[in-house]
């Protein structure tokens, strides 16, 4: 007997649309898969808030996008400006890639001061961040530390990877992936959503990473994993 069903799936997954390949019309296909499916949300890039924004205004699927992306090692400065315009132009959330590079240095006093600073932003216009921390170039210990300030902080959310290739610790390492996902929820205060982006690209990866805790999860297969489930679901009856 599953504890979920297509729909509830459904609002729980964020349509990703961050590839740099995808041009204007394959944008706005991709709004229209996310309503059709009834996702949670949408997350774009940046350049095409302010035409998702107005696309789904009244649907009830939330225009998220992303700062400092895919890397992070954009100013603290910049980021609090991209945030800013980004909420301008209707973004409802936006995810944040922390500075890689100042976690692994152990510059912890910078990394706080960032989030807190675009937190603040973002929280001041009615919106939500989430912090992506990209474990897979993280040490288990930087991991932690991260969790701690953003304790502190209390963004709304926690992600665990861009979704993009790096050259990281653990890069294409699913299994990795999720034992991190369980770190993040254990050390997160409970207020603080866990979301689960990179390979999540079949119903399997997806429950898999919601057993570790994670409650919404980045895909740019929303239509393929909602037809599996639906599937399995049918098969089970």
């Amino acid at each position: 007997m599953t504890d979920w069903t297509v729909e509830s799936l459904a609002r729980s997954i964020d349509h990703h649309l961050l590839h740099p390949m995808l041009d204007d019309r394959q944008m706005v296909k991709g709004l229209a898969v996310a309503v059709d499916c009834n996702c949670a949300g949408v997350c774009v890039k940046p350049y095409f808030v302010g035409m998702a924004a107005r696309l789904l205004d009244g649907i009830g699927i939330r225009t998220g996008t992303v700062v400092g992306f895919p890397h992070g090692g954009s100013t603290a400065q910049l980021k609090i400006e991209e945030a800013r315009r980004a909420v301008g132009d209707g973004a409802e959330e936006v995810e944040m890639v922390v500075n890689i590079g100042k976690a692994r240095s152990c510059e912890w006093g910078y990394v706080r001061d960032e989030i807190g600073g675009v937190n603040a932003c973002v929280s001041t216009h009615g919106a939500i961040l989430r912090v992506i921390f990209e474990t897979g170039c993280l040490t288990d210990a930087m991991i932690g530390q991260l969790c701690r300030i953003c304790n502190e902080i209390l963004p709304a959310g926690i992600v665990s990877s861009t979704g993009f290739e790096h050259s990281g610790l653990d890069s294409g390492d699913n299994g990795n992936a999720n034992r991190h996902l369980s770190m993040m929820r254990n050390l997160a205060a409970a207020e603080i959503g866990v979301k689960a982006t990179g390979g999540i690209l079949t119903l399997d990866d997806l429950l898999a990473a919601r057993l570790c805790g994670a409650v919404r999860f980045g895909t740019p297969m929303p239509e393929q994993i909602l037809e599996e489930a639906a599937g399995r679901l049918e098969r089970e009856e």
